[in-house]
């Protein structure tokens, strides 16, 4: 496997590929579902390389961009038995030379000001913007991205749509601890009691989706009732929502793809989840 730490050294490598190229973007740290996101795209290429970039560009002012774990090395050694054939991790001198206060960006409307992008104003520019690059820096034929961040993956899908860009974007299923916690880098935050409490999220979520789809509750009843759960087992929520799979517009009645999306604070760690689901007719 191969390291590249510069955009010179990533050109001259990907003049010489002839094959099918997938890229896994991450900002490494990387746990069993990033490493599923690599057995995937080897299934969709010839050839598989992970960038890893902690982007500031998606860190808001009171988001702590400099602690977040940075584990290259780690990260390395895992992917190579995991039969990556490159790793693209770049410098942010590299990514964004003229700093981010001049750098072009890209701002994928509506879909980018809700849920997570409400919370965390710029967020998803920054998102839509280092994705952009990286598909300009590898270009890849193919990308692979976790579902677990689904308002992320819509946007990205909404950019490389508009954007006409020839990469097609793959969605993974979320891959879970054996409670049902979606793997996260943010989960190492938990302490122990917390991580004993952090699977209610993914119950919860489970008994919406079966409480408007198989028993018919009226959506803001059943949001409610979740609600109330998840407060009663000491998570603070941010947002609890039933959207439209296709654009994460609020969901109506007469809308069968479904999604519903949390994020919630459990102590100082937020943690974020979803589930699909569809309405019955």
């Amino acid at each position: 496997m191969q390291l590249f730490k510069s955009l010179q050294e990533l050109r001259a490598w990907r003049a010489q590929q002839t094959g099918r190229i997938a890229l896994v973007p991450t900002m490494g740290n990387l746990h069993e579902g990033h490493l599923k996101l690599v057995d995937l795209a080897k299934q969709h290429a010839d050839v598989v390389i992970v960038s890893i970039f902690v982007n500031p560009m998606q860190f808001g002012a009171n988001e702590d961009l400099d602690n977040y774990p940075r584990t290259l090395d780690a990260d390395c050694q895992a992917l190579a038995e995991r039969g990556a054939h490159g790793v693209f991790a770049p410098q942010v001198s590299d990514v964004y030379p003229r700093g981010l206060a001049v750098q072009t960006y890209i701002e994928v409307p509506k879909i980018s000001e809700t849920l997570c992008g409400a919370s965390r104003p710029g967020h998803f520019r920054g998102v839509a913007t280092i994705v952009a690059k990286l598909f300009n820096m590898v270009q890849p034929h193919t990308a692979v991205f976790g579902e677990k961040d689904f308002q992320q993956l819509q946007v990205i899908r909404l950019m490389t749509q508009d954007l006409s860009l020839p990469v097609e974007v793959i969605g993974m299923p979320t891959e879970r601890a054996e409670d049902g916690l979606a793997l996260s880098s943010r989960n190492g935050y938990l302490s122990p009691s917390e991580r004993q409490l952090a699977p209610v999220i993914y119950k919860t979520l489970t008994a919406l989706a079966d409480a408007i789809h198989q028993q018919g509750i009226d959506d803001e009843i059943a949001l409610a009732g979740a609600r109330h759960e998840l407060e009663e087992h000491g998570f603070r929520i941010d947002y609890l929502e039933l959207r439209r799979r296709s654009d994460l517009q609020p969901a109506r009645g007469d809308d069968h793809e479904l999604v519903v999306l949390v994020a919630a604070f459990l102590g100082r760690t937020r943690l974020i989840d979803n589930l699909q689901f569809t309405r019955h007719a």
